[in-house]
């Protein structure tokens, strides 16, 4: 319900998981001796698909808006942002530092994955401050972080090169992994540093906060996936958590490996469909927006990204959607302005508390016996 309440265009899930839904059952184009079949066969290259349009959009409508909005800068420099300035820059980080932590992950992460070598892991993270960089512009403008659709590339690119003989998935999937990593802690830490320049707060404070919570990570996050394992079956497509974006991943990375051949017949055409049809309504959209301003017209066309995720989840969600949205539009019909504001507090505290339950829920569900 909160996700409904933050995410009003989702209104659209609950139609499309009724079609997703007839698609299973009635299709015809999946062959069982395949590694992809079914649905999910269709749906992991479409969604890949609406990934890098969603990207490559973003990325044209970011250029768009700082052509817009850019403006000739004063040469007269505000006494305060002089002070920010001078305070930001006087305690950075030192580059042996980051070059030090940079050698020893090379190291390790190969230990850890055998199938991943150390000049894979070398160019990862030579290309990684560069979309990290993308990323976290976009994400700035936009408040949105693509740092899993960078990861989905990583995982195409990795898994053709490494190979299947290699290492197995395994390798793709460690890349996607420690690309998507950077990527979102890369995004966290320069929100961070935006609130450590506001607030004249040291970054290297900031970056050693968050050094503290990563390492802290590192140990509760085992520890709740032993008390989720041993209390659900994880990965059961019946069961209380599915994992789907498990089965997503694992089924990009035997698509970069074996190729568009482990796809179902007429999955490629369907995905190159689907890529131009995405384009075509962003493209409608942001017509609209700026040409069809009286009526607001643009405000009834789907967003090809909510299109496109029942048909990967499924529509078990669509209800919750629903509500948190109907609750939403009563609130803004009663008082605009407190919907706006107070909107993605309610949508947030619902998200947490529904998360935060996990834990306890899976504590009451262990066999003691």
């Amino acid at each position: 319900m909160g996700g409904g309440m933050e995410y009003n265009k989702n209104k659209w899930i609950e139609e499309w998981g009724a079609a997703r839904e007839n698609l299973e059952l009635n299709f015809r184009w999946s062959r069982r001796n395949l590694a992809l079949v079914g649905i999910f066969g269709i749906a992991i290259p479409v969604l890949v698909y609406k990934g890098i349009v969603k990207e490559f959009w973003t990325v044209v409508t970011i250029l768009s808006f700082t052509e817009r909005t850019t403006s000739p800068c004063s040469e007269e420099e505000d006494d305060d942002e002089k002070i920010r300035n001078d305070y930001f820059l006087k305690d950075q980080i030192p580059n042996w530092v980051a070059a030090g932590i940079a050698v020893v992950s090379i190291i390790v992460v190969p230990m850890i994955f055998h199938s991943l070598k150390w000049y894979h892991v070398l160019v990862a993270y030579l290309i990684a401050p560069i979309l990290a960089f993308c990323n976290s512009y976009g994400a700035g403008l936009t408040d949105w972080s693509l740092a899993s659709n960078y990861g989905k590339i990583a995982i195409l690119t990795f898994s053709y090169w490494v190979g299947l003989e290699n290492g197995g998935v395994i390798a793709r999937l460690a890349s996607c992994g420690l690309m998507m990593s950077i990527l979102d802690t890369t995004f966290g830490l320069m929100g961070d540093f935006k609130t450590g320049y506001l607030t004249l707060t040291s970054p290297r404070s900031m970056f050693f906060s968050q050094l503290i919570g990563t390492a802290m990570g590192c140990v509760i996050t085992p520890l709740l996936f032993w008390i989720f394992n041993s209390a659900y079956r994880l990965g059961d497509p019946e069961g209380s958590y599915p994992a789907p974006y498990a089965l997503m991943y694992r089924g990009i990375a035997l698509l970069g490996v074996e190729g568009f051949g482990s796809l179902p017949k007429h999955c490629l055409n369907l995905s190159i469909c689907f890529f131009v049809a995405a384009i075509l309504i962003n493209l409608v959209t942001q017509l609209l927006k700026k040409f069809a301003t009286k009526y607001r017209i643009y405000r009834f066309i789907p967003s090809p990204m909510c299109m496109a995720i029942p048909f990967y989840l499924g529509g078990y969600f669509a209800i919750d959607m629903c509500v948190g949205s109907l609750i939403l539009f009563g609130w803004q019909m009663y008082n605009k302005q407190k919907a706006k504001d107070f909107g993605p507090a309610v949508a947030s505290g619902l998200i947490c508390g529904d998360s935060l339950w996990g834990i306890p829920a899976s504590v009451l569900a262990l066999d003691f016996a």
